[in-house]
C-alpha cells in the first residue's frame, strides 16, 4: 500500500496491519499504559522529568514489538503525528473492548 495518506482516515487501517500480530500490540499497550500512567504522575508531582521516563517507557516496548515480533518499521519515523493519535486510538479501543472488532472489520487477522 502506498503511504501517501490524505487523511487519518486513511493512516488507521495501515496502522492496524502494522501491528497485526497480538504480541506487538500487547507490548503497545503496555508502554502505552505506562506512558500514560507516568505522564500523569508526572504531571501531578510536578516531577516533570518523569515525562522523559514516559517516554521511554512507551515507545520502547513499542519498537521492541515492531523490531522482533512484527519485523517492520515503526510508523511513527514516517507519521509522528498520525502513528501517536492511532497508537491512543488502538489503546482505548483496547481497554473498551473495540479492538477486535476493529480488526475484524479490515480483514486483519
Amino acid at each position: 500500500m502506498s503511504e501517501g495518506f490524505n487523511n487519518f482516515s486513511e493512516f488507521w487501517p495501515y496502522y492496524l496491519r502494522e501491528h497485526a500480530k497480538p504480541a506487538t500490540r500487547a507490548l503497545h499497550f503496555a508502554g502505552t499504559g505506562a506512558g500514560l500512567v507516568l505522564a500523569f504522575m508526572a504531571l501531578i508531582s510536578v516531577e516533570y522529568w518523569l515525562l522523559l521516563v514516559a517516554l521511554i517507557c512507551g515507545y520502547g516496548p513499542a519498537w521492541i514489538g515492531h523490531y522482533f515480533v512484527e519485523k517492520n518499521r515503526p510508523a511513527t519515523f514516517r507519521h509522528p503525528l498520525w502513528s501517536l493519535i492511532a497508537d491512543f486510538r488502538m489503546f482505548f479501543c483496547f481497554i473498551t473492548g473495540r479492538l477486535g472488532a476493529e480488526l475484524h472489520r479490515l480483514g486483519i487477522r
